[in-house]
């Protein structure tokens, strides 16, 4: 007679919503967004793939409920704070979220479907822009401005063929070897700056950004006659 193959505690847990959006981050986290899919997802979770839709209706329903854990992961503004360091807090917070999660910021971008918790996120952040004296057209632009950074440099850092400074390192002394020190010099200069180990109290090229988009707003919160 044949036995029965042995089943993880993971593999007897009941099959729920949550458990499956919670798989589907797993796999994405580890084989990118493009290896997601529900033959996949069901191999991973041990159940024939048709059993997922009676979790998430389709593929775009799949897509939306990761979008929105990860989204809830993010620090939102609290009502009162700071304004400076709630947006400083918040934006250094989305940014480690979807580095983690390298394949969330692109899939973020191309969904069409704005959610609850997204939009939840929005509304503190520009409550807290509106709250803190910005005038409903500098929001606007200081919105746009946090966002895009946060957005813009996450893409490009989890678009680097690298993930780790031992890696970057690697990447950049074989690239100081293949130009001519005499043409490039301040190329060079840039380059032996990826290799040299951060001080300790340096910021890192995000937080940098960061900083000065923050200290911009601040002149331009007491500019009258703005824009």
């Amino acid at each position: 007679m044949a036995t029965q193959p042995h089943l993880s505690a993971e593999t007897r847990a009941p099959l729920t919503r949550a458990r499956v959006l919670h798989a589907a981050i797993g796999l994405a986290d580890e084989r990118g967004i493009e290896a997601l899919s529900m033959r996949k997802l069901g191999q991973e979770l041990g159940v024939e793939a048709m059993s997922l839709y009676n979790h998430v209706a389709n593929k775009d329903d799949l897509l939306d409920g990761i979008l929105d854990l990860v989204s809830g992961e993010i620090e939102v503004p609290a009502p009162g704070a700071d304004w400076k360091e709630a947006l400083r807090q918040t934006a250094l917070s989305s940014h480690e979220v979807l580095v983690r999660h390298r394949w969330a910021c692109g899939l973020m971008l191309r969904r069409p479907r704005v959610s609850q918790v997204r939009m939840r996120w929005m509304e503190a952040v520009l409550r807290t822009l509106r709250e803190a004296g910005f005038s409903p057209d500098m929001t606007h632009h200081a919105y746009h401005a946090l966002d895009s950074h946060i957005t813009g440099f996450t893409l490009w850092q989890v678009s680097m063929p690298f993930e780790t400074k031992a890696e970057l390192v690697d990447l950049a002394t074989d690239f100081l070897q293949q130009i001519p020190t005499d043409e490039y010099p301040y190329v060079i200069e840039h380059a032996e700056q990826h290799i040299a180990p951060a001080s300790p109290n340096s910021k890192s090229e995000f937080e940098f950004g960061l900083e000065l988009i923050l200290d911009g707003l601040e002149r331009l919160r007491t500019q009258p006659d703005w824009p």
